[in-house]
């Protein structure tokens, strides 16, 4: 990875387009490392609002301050909600952070994470001290590979299946791993009868939900028989922020059960979701509900939808 360490100028921001007449900016401390690897650029940089921001291809993917948001509501309730999870593989995730919070519950076996930059992994190992500990763990099988690749060659299977990945823009590098086709031919066979398949789904604010995230839900409700929606608001990604969780067994989100087995499942506490918050994040508003209600599109190969603006939208 060519790489550089550049200090900012007096009163440096950093400034990310979220629309064609929007823009986001941080100001910063300084820029703590700036490089390149294969696939993509990235920076670390040091905000003087929300702490070290990891950047990749000039777009905000997370924040020391408030990535415990993104990372608590995309793994725990598909753990919670299957009866004892054992096995987890994660789609992307190079950050570490999503295996971080996999492996704090005490029925996991095995993680895998999958993840094609092999640059991008290692700098994450080396710069995001919040997850040495994760990447150190012996239950977490790091792989560098194509994530479809890697399914479809894999003979076992998994309670679990996680995407943590960009959204789908066409032409994009994770697009096909969002398709009907994908979901329905390589990843559900690689569940368990009663797996549960987890995916980040872009932003679901009043006016960015039609980006992708009604697309990719109502896709994913043509392979999955149960598919519940969640949102929650992430305030360095400007935004609102959508999951879909999706199983051929009910999902069973009861308030109060989910409190008793997050004390009982997970190490130590959780900073932002407990039983009560989780019901309440699949409650959507008006407009969003309605959207997604009459939502017709579907992922294909040959059937993109991309709306300029996206944004925070990409994901490691």
């Amino acid at each position: 990875m060519s790489q550089n360490h550049q200090e900012p100028e007096e009163d440096s921001w950093f400034e990310e387009e979220i629309d064609v007449h929007l823009k986001w900016s941080f100001a910063l401390n300084r820029v703590l490392f700036k490089g390149t690897s294969e696939y993509q650029d990235i920076a670390l940089l040091d905000t003087k609002h929300f702490g070290k921001v990891l950047v990749i291809d000039g777009k905000m993917q997370s924040a020391e301050v408030d990535e415990f948001i993104y990372h608590e509501c995309l793994i725990h309730p598909a753990l919670l909600c299957h009866p004892n999870p054992k096995t987890v593989f994660i789609m992307g995730g190079g950050e570490g952070s999503a295996a971080r919070e996999a492996l704090r519950h005490k029925s996991i076996e095995k993680v895998v994470m999958c993840d094609i930059d092999q640059e991008v992994v290692d700098f994450c190992k080396k710069h995001l001290t919040a997850n040495h500990e994760a990447f150190g763990n012996m239950k977490l099988d790091l792989v560098i590979n194509d994530a479809k690749a890697e399914l479809e060659k894999r003979n076992e299977k998994f309670d679990i299946i996680v995407g943590d990945l960009a959204d789908p823009v066409e032409g994009g590098p994770c697009y096909q791993l969002y398709t009907k086709s994908f979901y329905e031919n390589i990843l559900k066979p690689k569940l368990h009868n009663n797996g549960i398949f987890v995916t980040q789904a872009g932003p679901a604010g009043v006016f960015t939900h039609k980006e992708v995230f009604s697309s990719i839900y109502n896709t994913i409700k043509q392979v999955f028989k149960y598919v519940l929606v969640y949102t929650a608001h992430v305030p360095s990604f400007a935004d609102t922020w959508g999951w879909v969780i999706a199983s051929d067994t009910p999902l069973c989100i009861e308030a109060g059960r989910m409190d008793r087995m997050i004390a009982e499942r997970i190490d130590g506490e959780l900073l932002y979701l407990n039983g009560a918050s989780f019901v309440s994040s699949t409650i959507l508003n008006k407009t969003v509900a309605k959207t997604l209600k009459n939502e017709s599109h579907v992922y294909t190969e040959n059937n993109a939808r991309f709306i300029h603006g996206q944004g925070v939208a990409y994901r490691i």
